[in-house]
């Protein structure tokens, strides 16, 4: 697929088959992830793969509730999703990288609170649309969750270290075809001239 057709093609996917998604195309998606930007090249962010109803289940136990899988009609076609990957950010690993001597005299060393913008979930954000785009270059269908509730369960379910931020998941699969629109496709979008202002506001 040439890359304007996927971009043009990508959108959330929340309706998958739970049909598995093969490992080595698996592992493309995550390589291209890998790809991602990183400031400074701190790399600060790591991802908690989940394959199959096993390894997901978990990740449902920690970030929903059960008043909100019985009211929202999207829990169905989500559940299904075979492959989640689960985003985390390391901003120790940014504030330590911008006290090495070169990039030390930002300031940005003196901690996280000295970031204007926290750059590390910007990256992580890089690193997710990435996996999107890839997906959807496979054939597959994605779609991104933030971090609404249970980051402190998550964390403990996965193992992960409690310093990190849990930024959100991207669910990866095979897009079944009952995928409820979402209330926001009403609104109307932005056209490049609406977004892009040139030479100055």
């Amino acid at each position: 697929m040439e890359f304007a057709e996927v971009v043009a093609r990508r959108r959330m996917r929340r309706d998958f088959t739970g049909a598995p998604v093969d490992a080595s195309v698996l592992d493309a998606i995550l390589g291209a992830a890998n790809r991602a930007p990183s400031a400074g090249h701190a790399q600060g962010w790591d991802g908690v793969v989940l394959v199959g109803p096993s390894e997901t289940e978990p990740f449902w136990a920690a970030t929903t509730t059960a008043d909100w899988r019985a009211s929202s009609r999207r829990w169905p076609g989500l559940r299904r999703a075979p492959v989640i990957v689960t985003l985390f950010a390391d901003p120790v690993a940014y504030v330590e990288r911008y006290r090495e001597a070169d990039k030390n005299p930002s300031g940005l060393g003196a901690g996280p609170d000295a970031w204007p913008v926290p750059y590390w979930f910007v990256d992580v954000g890089q690193g997710a649309l990435l996996i999107l785009l890839a997906a959807e270059d496979a054939g597959l269908g994605a779609c991104f969750l933030g971090n609404f509730r249970g980051e402190g369960r998550l964390r403990q379910a996965l193992g992960v270290p409690e310093d990190r931020r849990y930024a959100g998941a991207v669910l990866v699969g095979k897009a079944g075809s009952d995928d409820p629109p979402s209330s926001s496709v009403a609104r109307p979008s932005k056209t490049v001239r609406d977004r892009f202002h040139r030479a100055r506001w």
